[in-house]
């Protein structure tokens, strides 16, 4: 009998002058809206896969400085599980060399009038809420998340 687990991932709710950064990515639905995001991997504390994931899909270097929510989501399809761990934190300095994962169309600054107004390309329910949440200044400090590891 296989074990049931849900899928760990990350995002980072990357916001600079009232827009939100977001990455247009290709997925098995199409071209989705989704926020720098990613999975947990393996040894990885959830704020350095925060850092890693935004920097790798959005080429901005992100340092967390808040979590701003936990999320469950089950796809419709019902054969994945989602819990994301969700963050605020400050933007860094912007490599322009740097390839984008694969996968990744652009990135895309917006609005929240303009996020609300895309729900239809989100990857997930949890795009929207997320902004939401981050706009309530909805904030858990770092310090409730432990990491014990290497």
């Amino acid at each position: 009998m296989e074990i049931w687990k849900p899928n760990v991932t990350v995002a980072a709710l990357i916001e600079r002058e009232g827009r939100y950064l977001l990455v247009e990515e290709e997925t098995d639905q199409g071209i989705r809206l989704n926020q720098p995001a990613g999975h947990l991997d393996e040894n990885e504390s959830l704020i350095d896969a925060c850092a890693r994931e935004a920097l790798e899909e959005s080429a901005w270097q992100f340092v967390p400085t808040a979590l701003v929510g936990i999320y469950q989501w089950q796809r419709p399809q019902k054969d994945i599980t989602y819990l994301r761990f969700a963050f605020a934190g400050t933007l860094g300095e912007f490599d322009a060399r740097r390839q984008l994962d694969e996968g990744i169309l652009r990135t895309v600054w917006m609005s929240p009038d303009e996020i609300r107004g895309s729900q239809d390309r989100h990857r997930s329910p949890l795009i929207w809420q997320c902004v939401v949440d981050h706009l309530a200044g909805q904030r858990i400090p770092l310090t409730a998340i432990r990491h014990y590891g290497e």
